[in-house]
């Protein structure tokens, strides 16, 4: 994994000195804070995915190719592995797994927004692997129920462009990382964590109308709103963004 640090040593030495010195004469103004340093929890994305900090925002480059196998790469290729999972209604789409160029710029301090823009076709957020998360709908904004049958043994699938993905849980990441592990972030900056937590199943009724709440996490022990998969719709994410979205660019 990449850090990239945009400062000098000697440029942070002088703010850190202006910072005390007017100290005595903060006020009560709320200010965002830019950091210069990637937060911690970002070191939970594997080596492929390459992240800086860019004013307010993370940055994570990443080129989309999951870090497991699948039926959607070339036979030819050591990556490619036949359907084996266990959806009896699987069938192939006639797309394979094309690298890609994605830069996600994701808010570094995520707040609520007052708008709650609904989430987009296409890349909503990025996995800790690198791929991309989508929402619960099929082309045409159309329900998951046909489409659900091309998804492989680790429930992702390449659009018409080749651009891999996942709609609901990832199971090759729930089933390396636990069930509860962080599973990435979406485009406002809020984590997504796995179907369950302390232990239990989370289901929908659990959640709010985006399909989160709000408390500490192995994380973020000050607590924080998050996400959580679920295995029913919206599986991943409701009705629209908790918070203001950053943007995906490819």
């Amino acid at each position: 994994m990449k850090f990239t640090n945009i400062f000098s040593f000697s440029f942070l030495t002088i703010a850190i000195g202006l910072c005390t010195s007017c100290k005595k004469n903060e006020t009560t103004t709320t200010s965002t804070t830019t950091s210069t340093t990637v937060p911690t929890v970002f070191s939970k994305f594997n080596t492929s995915v390459t992240i800086s900090v860019e004013g307010n925002f993370v940055v994570l480059k990443s080129n989309g190719v999951p870090d497991h196998k699948s039926p959607y790469f070339a036979t030819t290729d050591s990556r490619y592995e036949a359907y084996n999972g266990t959806n009896t209604a699987f069938a192939k789409n006639p797309n394979s797994i094309v690298t890609q160029n994605f830069t996600f710029k994701i808010p570094i301090n995520p707040a609520v927004s007052s708008t709650h823009a609904a989430t987009p076709m296409g890349p909503m957020g990025i996995s800790i692997n690198g791929v991309p998360i989508y929402n619960q709908y099929a082309a045409g904004n159309a329900p998951l129920t046909n489409e659900i049958n091309s998804f492989d043994q680790y429930n992702g699938h390449p659009q018409m462009s080749g651009q891999y993905h996942y709609h609901i849980e990832p199971l090759y990441l729930t089933a390396t990382k636990g069930k509860s592990a962080l599973i990435g972030f979406l485009l406002d900056g809020f984590p997504l964590y796995g179907p369950q937590e302390n232990g239990a199943t989370v289901t929908n009724s659990m959640l709010d109308v985006y399909h989160g709440h709000s408390h500490a996490t192995a994380d973020y022990p000050n607590g924080i709103y998050h996400y959580h998969i679920t295995a029913d719709v919206p599986y991943i994410n409701g009705n629209g963004f908790y918070g203001t979205a950053g943007t995906v660019t490819q």
